[in-house]
C-alpha cells in the first residue's frame, strides 16, 4: 500500500464502502446503540483457573458484552471457535471484540499474503461474532525503527481489508510506549493514526494506560475525532510499592475524570464500545472490582 493510499483515496469512495460494510448483519446488531462490557483479563485469573463459572458470575452480574484476551491455538479459554460461542449464547453473552497480536511473522513476503495463522485468526473472529479483530501490542524491535513501524502499519491497513470480508474491523490498542517513544521526531501514536486507514483500522483508546507516559484522553480525542471508535474505560491510581508509577482502580477513585472521558468519546470520539478494564485491584477480589465499575457505569446511563 503506497503513501498516496495512505491519503485514503476518496471521501465518496469511503462513504461507499462505509455503506456496504455498516450493511452487513454483524455490524446492524451495534450501529444504533452503544455498548458496554468487560475485559476479561480484567478476571484473567478466574478466567484460567475456572472460564465457565466465571463468566457465569459476569453474566449475572449484568453484562452482556465481553472482549477475549486469551486465543491460543485456535482456541478461546481452552474451547473451539463454536463451543466457546455456544457457552456465550447460553449465557446471554456476545463477544464483541477480542485482543490478539499480529506480529511481523504472521505476514509473508514471499506470497505478498497473511499467513494461515492470521487468516485463522480472522475466521475463528468472525465465527464468534466479534465487530473489531485488535492488536493491543507492536513488537519492540519496531518501536525503534520508523520505517519498520510505516511497513507494518502497511499491514495493519491490509487486515483490515481482510477483516472487511468478513464484516469486520481490525484495531489496535494503546499502552503506555507509544506517547513516550519518538520516531524522526514524532510520537509513534501520531505516526499510527496517521498512517492507518481510519475506514478499515479502528482505534481502542485506552485511557488509562496513556496516563504515566504523558498522554492524556480528552486531549488526544480532540486530535483525533471521531477515531476512537472502542475505548477502554479505567481510572489510575498512584501506586505503593514503586514498582508502577500509576496502576488501575475502581472507577472515580483515581485521578482521571473518567465520566467526562467517556462524555467526549461518545459525543466526538466515535465511542461505540466502552470496556471495562481493571488490572490492579488494591486487595479487592477482581470480580467484585468489575461488578463494582459495571455498577458505576449504569449509574453514569452506561
Amino acid at each position: 500500500m503506497s503513501i498516496t493510499r495512505r491519503s485514503f483515496v476518496h471521501k465518496t469512495s469511503f462513504a461507499v464502502a462505509g455503506a456496504t460494510l455498516f450493511s452487513h448483519p454483524v455490524f446492524a446488531s451495534f450501529k444504533k446503540y452503544k455498548l458496554t462490557g468487560v475485559q476479561l483479563y480484567s478476571v484473567r485469573d478466574q478466567m484460567k483457573e475456572n472460564p465457565l463459572d466465571t463468566l457465569k458470575q459476569l453474566s449475572r452480574m449484568g453484562f452482556k458484552n465481553i472482549e477475549h484476551a486469551n486465543y491460543i491455538n485456535r482456541r478461546f479459554y481452552g474451547y473451539t471457535p463454536k463451543e466457546f460461542k455456544k457457552v456465550l449464547d447460553d449465557l446471554g453473552l456476545k463477544m464483541v471484540s477480542g485482543h490478539t497480536v499480529m506480529r511481523t511473522q504472521h505476514w509473508d513476503d514471499a506470497t505478498k499474503d497473511f499467513t494461515s495463522e492470521w487468516k485463522y485468526t480472522i475466521e475463528d473472529a468472525a465465527t464468534m461474532g466479534q465487530q473489531y479483530v485488535i492488536n493491543p501490542s507492536l513488537d519492540t524491535p519496531l518501536r525503534k525503527n520508523y520505517d519498520g513501524v510505516l511497513a507494518f502499519l502497511d499491514l495493519f491497513n491490509k487486515s483490515g481489508e481482510l477483516c472487511k470480508k468478513s464484516g469486520m474491523k481490525f484495531g489496535y490498542h494503546n499502552h503506555d510506549f507509544e506517547f513516550n517513544t519518538l520516531l524522526n521526531g514524532k510520537k509513534l501514536f501520531d505516526i499510527i493514526l496517521e498512517n492507518t486507514d481510519p475506514q478499515l483500522v479502528i482505534q481502542q483508546l485506552d485511557i488509562g494506560n496513556m496516563y504515566a507516559a504523558g498522554g492524556r484522553a480528552m486531549e488526544v480525542i480532540r486530535q483525533y475525532p471521531g477515531r476512537f471508535k472502542s475505548m477502554h474505560v479505567k481510572d489510575e491510581i498512584k501506586t505503593s510499592d514503586n514498582k508502577e508509577t500509576y496502576e488501575s482502580t475502581i472507577l472515580g477513585k483515581g485521578v482521571l475524570e473518567v465520566k467526562n472521558i467517556i462524555e467526549l468519546g461518545r459525543k466526538t470520539g466515535g465511542t461505540e464500545h466502552f470496556i471495562i478494564e481493571q488490572e490492579s485491584y488494591q486487595g479487592q477480589n477482581p470480580l467484585e472490582a468489575v461488578k463494582t465499575d459495571l455498577a458505576i457505569m449504569k449509574k453514569w446511563g452506561y
